[in-house]
């Protein structure tokens, strides 16, 4: 019964409009829908439901990703909407925050949106 069925990822915000105004304006999401709990969001077929609460505090560990086909364009891209990427200590990235497995094979970015949620591309 699940299969074929649009998929739905929560993330969970503490303001709502600045959420809003980055994963509408910032990542190129578009608002499908708002009511008095939360906005759905488009992500290509799936889609993202942002959920506010009063004081809300992120965790430290990713909620959600994306793949991507160019790591470099899409970090070049989202650097130039002002966003900045996460640089861990210890984990061997390069200048633009992208780290790349010991084989190569995979790369990956970290950054925080608007609530501080760690959010990230990758690229494989």
């Amino acid at each position: 019964m699940i299969e074929g069925s649009v998929p739905v990822s929560f993330v969970n915000v503490g303001d709502r409009d600045r959420a809003t105004a980055f994963y509408r304006d910032v990542l190129g999401l578009a608002l499908k829908s708002s009511d008095d709990f939360g906005s759905f969001f488009d992500m290509g077929g799936a889609l993202l439901r942002m959920t506010p609460f009063p004081h809300y505090q992120a965790g430290p560990h990713p909620v959600l990703g994306w793949n991507v086909a160019d790591i470099s364009a899409a970090v070049a891209d989202l650097r130039g909407k002002g966003v900045a990427f996460t640089i861990y200590e210890g984990m061997g990235q390069d200048a633009d925050g992208v780290w790349t497995s010991p084989d190569g094979a995979a790369k990956v970015a970290w950054f925080a949106d608007s609530e501080g949620n760690v959010l990230s591309l990758s690229e494989a």
